[in-house]
């Protein structure tokens, strides 16, 4: 058995709109200067706290950086529903389901989402039965802790070297190799190439359409 594990954001759907703007709100509101676009990029994937506290330039979380966050959560509904959506990537939804019907496969979420978050994007494209193992930012300390993957690993009786975690950022790669995983990059998110192969790449999927081989390539040679 294989154990796929897919990051959301980046990956699955392309929120960069939604979290930029929920962002910006969120900094004008604490009175701090508009983030630029490639800076919330740059944080995707991460716990929401910790995003904060990297594009203000600090080392940690501190108390401002926790009533941020509480105040971005309080605000994502809002801006969700003036029109900033999540969108699939092309061919998602039909890449999810061929491989759902494998049987040798495994299918899990692990993101930076809340519970909330990622339960919205699954029924909004219609996902609930396709991830077996789930692990947010709710339930983990953030990427690239490799506790998502080693949960997941565990609930789904699978050993991490049969394990492949599919990411657009370092945070999934390094996730991945922390937990003794595989790890594919794609190249539609918000990293770039040369930081998903420096991170810790096996493969970099170009197109959404070939995970399905490149999946199988990097798990048959692990």
């Amino acid at each position: 058995m294989k154990l796929v594990l897919f990051d959301c954001d980046g990956t699955l759907v392309d929120s960069v709109a939604l979290i930029h703007e929920t962002m910006r709100r969120t900094f004008r509101a604490f009175e701090k200067p508009d983030p630029q676009e490639m800076a919330t990029r740059a944080i995707i994937g991460l716990t929401l706290d910790i995003a904060i506290a990297h594009m203000l330039g600090r080392d940690h979380a501190d108390e401002e950086c926790v009533r941020m966050m509480a105040h971005y959560k309080s605000l994502f509904g809002t801006v969700r529903a003036e029109g900033f959506q999540e969108p699939l990537f092309p061919r998602v939804s039909e890449v999810l389901e061929t491989l759902h019907a494998q049987d040798d496969v495994i299918l899990g979420a692990v993101t930076g989402k809340s519970r909330r978050g990622l339960d919205m994007i699954c029924s909004t494209h219609g996902f609930e039965k396709l991830f077996f193992v789930s692990r947010t930012a709710d339930d983990c300390p953030s990427k690239p802790h490799p506790a998502m993957v080693t949960e997941c690993c565990y609930q789904a009786g699978i050993n991490p070297a049969d394990t492949v975690v599919i990411g657009d950022a370092r945070y999934d790669m390094e996730m991945a190799k922390a937990a003794g995983a595989r790890a594919i990059g794609v190249s539609w998110g918000y990293g770039s190439l040369e930081e998903l192969k420096l991170t810790g790449a096996d493969l970099i999927a170009e197109n959404v359409a070939e995970l399905p081989t490149l999946i199988e390539q990097v798990l048959n040679h692990a």
